[in-house]
């Protein structure tokens, strides 16, 4: 599995992937305006998609939310990350895809050597997402609303060399 920058030529497969009701379901507010930002590349963010034997199946957006234009994350500390991902085929969920997909974008959040620590956000109803963070060792942090959803914040903190 590779992930690769997503461009505007991934524009129809995003706004597909977006009718998708496992997709709604994870992020029922969200508009990712996608003819819009898919034509902007701020410092802040990277947009990729999973390519698994160059077959598309997913989409994972790695942000500074200290940097982060909207403020979506409110007050957070410098050297964070924060990540948005999701399968985009049904067909393809429950295969081990997603475990690899973070697994690829934890080892690229912590390339940069000054983060210590990743946010993700799954709904506070998504007793799935929690384990699978769980699973990959982010812990709790809180619970917390975001636009009308109610969230549980999960972090993954930078091992230190004594812990390795």
């Amino acid at each position: 599995m590779i992930l690769r920058p997503a461009t505007i030529e991934d524009l129809e497969l995003l706004n597909y992937w977006d009718t998708k009701t496992h997709v709604i379901a994870s992020d029922p507010d969200e508009d990712w305006n996608w003819e819009v930002e898919l034509l902007q590349n701020p410092t802040w963010r990277e947009q990729l998609i999973a390519e698994l034997s160059g077959r598309p199946i997913g989409f994972i957006q790695i942000i500074d939310p200290f940097l982060e234009e909207s403020h979506y994350w409110g007050a957070v500390e410098k050297n964070k990350r924060a990540i948005d991902i999701w399968i985009g085929e049904e067909n393809d969920l429950n295969k081990g895809y997603g475990t690899v997909m973070m697994k690829l974008a934890i080892q690229k959040c912590f390339q940069n050597q000054e983060v210590d620590g990743i946010l993700i956000d799954p709904l506070k109803s998504n007793t799935k997402a929690h384990r699978f963070y769980e699973r990959l060792g982010f812990e709790f942090v809180c619970e917390r609303q975001f636009d009308e959803s109610d969230c549980f914040v999960y972090e993954l903190k930078r091992k230190s060399k004594q812990e390795t």
